[in-house]
């Protein structure tokens, strides 16, 4: 192709019919929920907050499925690393910190679940749970009440590669494959089950499993926001047309330890992490940015400073929020008389 060609094509993002405004909204909340990240580790490091499980390193594949996503009708079944997702969708740094805290304004779970435990019925996101891979068979059960109400919301479910070995995982495809359901399934193939590596996991692809149950399976590139954002658009294009689930199989790399309990260098190099490090997807989105003319240094320390005042107030205001009360503990388990939950 000519230059000129090249040009009048358009830049990649507006081939895939998003504006110069939104894929910066992208960045945005990517920088977001890396500068959120990494405070939290430093929180936990100080005595401030008891646990952090991180998600550094898989940003760009979270908000590039929020993006590929219906987010004012879809339902998102989340797992603990998810906080790209989540702010993309809708949460705030604030609700977050309130979770990390465990406050009782926590809108998550009252402060009762460990941090990574989203739950919005605003932002219909649905409660996840500590047993990992539980989440397909709801997100799935989700579908199947769109298709039952014949309604074009789908449901959207990630978890990470070592949950593709467990049996909620199969037995979700299976169920979303035979009823055709609009659902979206994808793995977050972040190379590590806690410490064991993916050769150690699993013998093929977690995508070429999709066809044992009948319906796509698709492997994409990870730190490639807008190849996430294609996949996930499309397959929820798939979804509402009524041809059925999509598997997609996101690669990319855990930066950071599994959790704040965690020593990573017990089980890879230091070396390992380095050379992933080169390949960070927040990075990657700033560079191709900077390289459409739609972005620059200076716009990028502005905006760096800008996220950091606004984690730095919502650690403000969750640390200054109330711990729930013991006689809490009923709260959300009785129903009142008027409907709302005690």
């Amino acid at each position: 192709m000519s230059s000129k060609g090249a040009v009048d094509a358009g830049f990649r993002h507006e081939q895939l019919g998003l504006t110069h405004g939104q894929v910066i909204d992208m960045y945005r909340y990517m920088l977001l929920a890396r500068r959120f990240d990494e405070r939290n580790m430093l929180l936990q490091r100080a005595g401030k907050i008891n646990f952090h499980v991180s998600g550094i390193g898989q940003e760009a594949a979270q908000v590039g499925a929020a993006f590929g996503l219906d987010r004012e009708k879809d339902y998102f079944l989340p797992y603990y690393r998810d906080y790209g997702f989540v702010l993309a969708v809708g949460m705030t740094p604030r609700e977050l910190m309130l979770s990390a805290f465990a406050k009782a304004d926590d809108p998550n779970s009252g402060g009762r679940q460990m941090p990574g435990h989203f739950g919005s019925k605003r932002l219909r996101i649905v409660t996840g749970s500590s047993p990992v891979t539980t989440q397909v068979p709801h997100a799935v059960g989700v579908a199947l009440a769109a298709k039952m109400q014949k309604k074009d919301f789908v449901s959207f479910v990630t978890f990470g590669e070592g949950s593709s070995n467990q049996g909620d995982f199969h037995e979700g495809c299976n169920f979303a494959g035979v009823q055709k359901l609009p659902v979206i399934i994808m793995c977050e193939n972040n190379q590590y089950a806690i410490s064991v590596p993916i050769h150690k996991q699993l013998a093929g692809k977690v995508s070429d499993r999709a066809l044992g149950y009948g319906f796509p399976g698709i492997r994409v590139d990870g730190n490639d926001a807008l190849a996430v954002y294609a996949a996930v658009k499309e397959a929820r294009e798939r979804a509402v047309r009524g041809e059925g689930p999509t598997l997609i199989e996101a690669v990319m790399y855990r930066l950071s330890p599994h959790s704040t309990s965690d020593n990573d260098l017990a089980y890879r190099t230091k070396e390992e992490v380095e050379e992933n490090w080169a390949k960070d997807g927040v990075a990657r989105m700033k560079s191709y940015l900077i390289e459409c003319g739609i972005w620059d240094e200076a716009k990028d320390a502005d905006l760096s400073a800008e996220l950091l005042l606004e984690v730095k107030e919502a650690i403000e205001y969750a640390d200054n929020a109330p711990f729930p009360k013991p006689e809490d503990t009923l709260l959300h388990v009785y129903a009142d008389s008027d409907g709302e939950g005690r």
